[in-house]
């Protein structure tokens, strides 16, 4: 009698399968709220540093774009160009949309902050000024309440983290909007204000207890017991390690960017949800499949799917042109509604 092989428990979802989802949602609005006379959206990015992540992440968002009928235009600048090169996007009509690529002083995080909110709010595809981060930390959806027809925009790698996370069916579609991970506990190891601080957020926004992992310690990211709370509470846990969250949780999401760092994976509760968002890997490949029942080794290119829709909800939120249709209005304000 032959024998029967073991089905493996560990199902490997790479970023281009999410990303080709997304990617087809995007298309489709942009095309519902242009009409029959479309123009392709403009993104300029700008490259003031010569980071190799940076790079890469400018090739692979030149070729989204391209595929997808959005022009891409990458400007490299000295630094101490940047501030005046971004000013002159901001009042540019012909661009949609600002990139920037971070961090540029890697020793002085308040320029980078300086650059961040220098990005026209109408144009900062990224999330990062202080009003789209403010609404997001206080689970406020909209720019303009209460006529509520302009949205937020959401910082690109968290928000592409959470779509990883719809996908994978890890949200409850069953419960109500914002509580769908009620239930849900999830380790994020990276707190940095661009990325794994916002992540956080967004998690336990959604009704899940979070644990935020960094070098300095751990910290609990909740809407209280029983998700009871309307915003997210950040609780400081003394003594707490990522030994003692990693046990407990549904979902580990790591983003170290260094290549020495790897998860734990003696750690890792068998079952358990694990993605990278490190451009290095954080999970050891080969033993994560032993524990895990979900795998994602990479989400770059989610992030650059999640960027043009970014990108299409700035366009949905500026004046429509003279003689939009009412469709085509009504198509601008339920865009992406579901966010």
């Amino acid at each position: 009698m032959a024998s029967q092989e073991v089905p493996k428990t560990c199902k490997v979802i790479l970023a281009d399968t999410i990303a080709k989802k997304l990617l087809a949602e995007v298309k489709e609005t942009l095309a519902t709220i242009q009409g029959p006379d479309p123009r392709k959206p403009t993104l300029v990015a700008f490259l003031a540093n010569d980071d190799p992540a940076a790079g890469q992440y400018a090739d692979w968002s030149k070729k989204t774009c391209e595929e997808n009928d959005f022009n891409f235009d990458l400007r490299k600048v000295d630094k101490e160009d940047l501030e005046e090169a971004v000013l002159a996007a901001n009042r540019d009509d012909a661009v949609d949309g600002i990139l920037v690529y971070y961090p540029i002083w890697r020793s002085n995080q308040q320029q980078d902050r300086y650059i961040q909110e220098t990005v026209a709010l109408s144009k900062d595809v990224e999330g990062l000024c202080h009003t789209h981060l403010f609404n997001m930390y206080h689970n406020v959806r909209f720019l303009d309440p209460p006529t509520n027809q302009k949205k937020s925009i959401l910082p690109c790698t968290p928000l592409a983290i959470v779509k990883a996370l719809e996908h994978l069916q890890i949200y409850n579609p069953i419960l109500a909007y914002g509580n769908r991970l009620f239930g849900k506990t999830i380790t994020v190891i990276n707190r940095s204000e661009v990325n794994g601080r916002p992540l956080a957020a967004l998690l336990a926004n959604d009704g899940a207890t979070v644990y935020s992992v960094d070098i300095t310690g751990v910290q609990l990211f909740t809407r209280g017991s029983g998700i009871r709370a309307p915003r997210h509470q950040v609780h400081d846990k003394e003594g707490w390690q990522l030994r003692d969250a990693l046990p407990l949780s549904d979902v580990v999401i790591s983003g170290v960017p260094s290549e020495d760092f790897k998860v734990p994976t003696d750690l890792i509760r068998d079952g358990a949800v694990c993605i990278n968002f490190s451009s290095y890997r954080n999970f050891d490949g080969p033993a994560v499949k032993e524990k895990a029942s979900i795998y994602v080794p990479s989400t770059g290119k989610v992030t650059i799917a999640v960027l043009l829709r970014n990108l299409v909800r700035l366009v949905a939120n500026r004046q429509p042109p003279e003689g939009s249709s009412d469709a085509a209005q009504k198509a601008r304000i339920e865009a992406f509604k579901d966010d």
